[in-house]
């Protein structure tokens, strides 16, 4: 059976790097009875330890243990089958959530956020630790009934939670934000410093879509409401999970009706814009950061500037 995540088209923005996977959710599975206490049982299944959001690592591999090796937590979460041609093909993994890095699993200083090795891990231990991750910080902040607060019950292998006074079910959410290349009619890229950040760290626009908007009004909004820049014809570029607790960041493209950049100073401490070789410049002389490599901010700012950034724009790039 042809694996459907091996023949999607990809959209503009390419494989980004925590987009790539080599595992199968296996959802059919979930609702099997038992199938947790199957699972724990079998030597065949592996176990992904994570604890305050980090994972043990060793080199640029996810530490996977059997289940012999570790004690049963309470959250325990079935992540899927790992697909044929990935290391452990076919072999189940299980996430285990533990409240502190245990040093019997690996050295404490080998446990590790998904932002700290992401860019080094293959895509099968990015999808794992992407998954996890997400999964992990929904129970973190929903153990409670939301209708009347009674502590919930996990089912469904780890993807839902049970009230078990009014059998309500509550499942995993994810928060829809946009994020946006800003591009006006001389070719120069929009970019702000929000006010949670340095002062010299820029990156691209973002913001979470509102109940009953569209992605393409979200984008028109948000720029405007950061930066007053009235945009027009937002383009989607592709998409990223960003587990960091719950988004999913759909990243567009969008020309500049004006150019007169003013920040809210609520969250844009300012907003610039800069020519490639402005933006060359002031990065090679630390001058400015930008948005890291695993993130989509990254990707969009690269494909408006032709390449990566560490290399002098040229001539013959758009």
């Amino acid at each position: 059976m042809t694996d459907p995540l091996r023949t999607l088209v990809l959209p503009p923005l390419g494989s980004l790097p925590l987009s790539r996977a080599d595992s199968d959710r296996d959802g059919d599975s979930r609702t099997t009875e038992d199938f947790l206490d199957t699972l724990w049982a079998s030597p065949d299944t592996l176990i992904l330890p994570l604890a305050r959001g980090k994972a043990p690592v060793e080199g640029s591999a996810l530490r996977l243990v059997p289940p012999d090796d570790v004690q049963r937590p309470e959250v325990v979460v079935y992540l899927g089958r790992i697909n044929e041609g990935a290391a452990d093909a076919g072999r189940s993994v299980v996430l285990a959530v533990f409240a502190e890095e245990d040093p019997a699993i690996a050295p404490v200083d080998q446990w590790l956020g998904l932002r700290e090795i992401a860019a080094s891990l293959d895509a099968r231990d990015t999808g794992l630790f992407v998954e996890a991750a997400a999964i992990a910080n929904w129970h973190s902040t929903h153990t409670h009934c939301p209708r009347c607060g009674t502590p919930t019950e996990l089912r469904a292998a780890g993807w839902v939670r049970l009230c078990p006074k009014d059998d309500s079910e509550h499942y995993p959410r994810t928060d829809a934000a946009i994020i946006v290349s800003v591009i006006d009619d001389d070719d120069r890229l929009l970019l702000g410093s929000a006010v949670a950040w340095p002062e010299d760290r820029f990156s691209t626009l973002a913001g979470f879509v509102e109940p009953g908007e569209s992605l393409e009004a979200a984008v028109i909004r948000e720029v405007g409401e950061e930066s007053g820049i009235e945009v027009q014809s937002p383009q989607y570029l592709g998409s990223q999970p960003w587990p960091f607790p719950a988004s999913l960041m759909l990243g567009f493209t969008a020309r500049a009706v004006t150019t007169d950049a003013v920040p809210d100073r609520e969250e844009m401490r300012s907003v610039r814009w800069f020519t490639r070789e402005q933006l060359f410049t002031e990065v090679r002389d630390g001058k400015i950061a930008v948005a890291g490599g695993v993130s989509i901010a990254r990707a969009l700012i690269e494909r408006w500037y032709g390449g990566p950034l560490d290399e002098e724009p040229s001539e013959g790039r758009p």
